[in-house]
């Protein structure tokens, strides 16, 4: 049984050599589609025994992986980029990952992308599970221009081995936005999947009035993934607020409810709208109920674990001292400081609470 590793590049002179010291050892051959460098890359990944293709780029991520794929041999393809990092702990996961692959012969394996993290304590603020490792025998084909990915099918198992996506300081300026709104004008109609995806690049780049009319039709689209349905609202709820409508903002978040059980992330959102509206009674509430949500990473979505945690637990110090309750303020300061002593906002609350005397 053998994997090979797909990779497409472009200019990753910065971040290659990370990336692959960290799976070098794990896979038996590493294919890499290069779609246009003009630094070391290429020679950089030959360095490594890389088998490098070039790749006339199209705009189009799927048609680039597909080459990629197109090259390997192994029976299973492993995918990462080029600012992906694979820590030695889950370079021995891979590794013992392989006799699971060859005993299950699974078609798609779903592992945890860890793709945001918190500044103090590099722990991850945000994971959600990706196809990672596809069985070639199954012919897995990825879709969509941009936000590229591999529907699963067959056989779907889950690993434990995790890969770290360490943003780099590369300027993709407006080139997914560009990439969207070219198909648009081409007569493209895009599936719900990329309605997402296109309306959270409009809010990326603070184009919020577009991104209302997009992501509201892509939520009332029934064709769409729930767990992206829940994740637009989310992202509607941000536009809306920066055009100062803040009852249309919680009423978005509130409409996240039809499509599953609330997320912790929807339910902090409602509850800084709150605050920030002055009703510190409605916004404990919801800061509350965020304490009791559920982790639901394992569906698919885009996980804060802080939304559990953290946020409702710093945003409830502060509600509760603001209505005079300081034992309750004290209560919840403890309960993050219990967790999270190292956090700034943790460590300024402990002063702030020694300075008037609560601690």
């Amino acid at each position: 049984m053998t994997i090979s590793l797909c990779m497409i590049v472009k200019d990753e002179e910065e971040t290659l050599a990370r990336c692959l010291d960290g799976v070098k050892n794990c896979v038996d051959e590493i294919i890499v589609a290069d779609t246009g460098s003009t630094d070391r890359t290429r020679e950089i990944a030959e360095q490594y025994g890389c088998r490098v293709y070039p790749f006339q780029w199209t705009d189009d991520f799927s048609a680039a992986r597909n080459f990629a794929f197109s090259k390997a041999s192994g029976d299973y393809l492993l995918w990462l980029d080029a600012d992906d990092v694979v820590t030695p702990e889950n370079a021995e996961r891979l590794v013992a990952l392989r006799s699971k692959l060859e005993r299950e012969k699974p078609d798609t394996v779903q592992c945890p992308y860890d793709v945001a993290f918190d500044e103090t304590t590099g722990e991850p603020t945000t994971t959600f599970l990706r196809e990672r490792i596809l069985r070639r025998a199954s012919n897995p084909v990825w879709q969509g221009a941009v936000h590229e990915c591999i529907p699963p099918v067959g056989k779907i198992v889950t690993a434990d081995f995790r890969v770290l996506h360490l943003r780099t300081t590369k300027d993709r300026g407006m080139r997914n936005l560009r990439i969207y709104q070219e198909q648009i004008e081409k007569g493209a109609r895009l599936a719900p999947r990329d309605l997402f995806y296109y309306g959270r690049e409009l809010y990326y780049h603070r184009l919020y009035r577009e991104a209302i009319a997009v992501l509201q039709e892509m939520i009332e689209d029934e064709s769409g993934w729930y767990v992206n349905r829940i994740e637009a609202c989310k992202v509607l709820s941000l536009c809306l607020e920066a055009c100062g409508k803040t009852e249309q903002a919680l009423n978005a978040i509130f409409s996240s409810f039809r499509f599953g059980e609330p997320r912790a992330g929807a339910l902090c959102a409602a509850g800084a709208l709150l605050r920030k509206k002055g009703d510190l009674r409605g916004a404990i509430f919801w800061f509350t109920a965020a304490l009791f949500c559920r982790d639901h990473s394992s569906e698919g979505d885009f996980e804060n674990p802080t939304d559990r945690t953290l946020t409702p637990m710093l945003e409830l110090t502060v509600c509760y001292y603001a209505l005079g309750e300081h034992k309750k303020a004290v209560f919840y300061h403890k309960m993050a400081e219990a967790r999270f002593s190292r956090h700034p906002s943790v460590v300024y609350n402990r002063e702030f609470f020694r300075t008037k005397g609560l601690l």
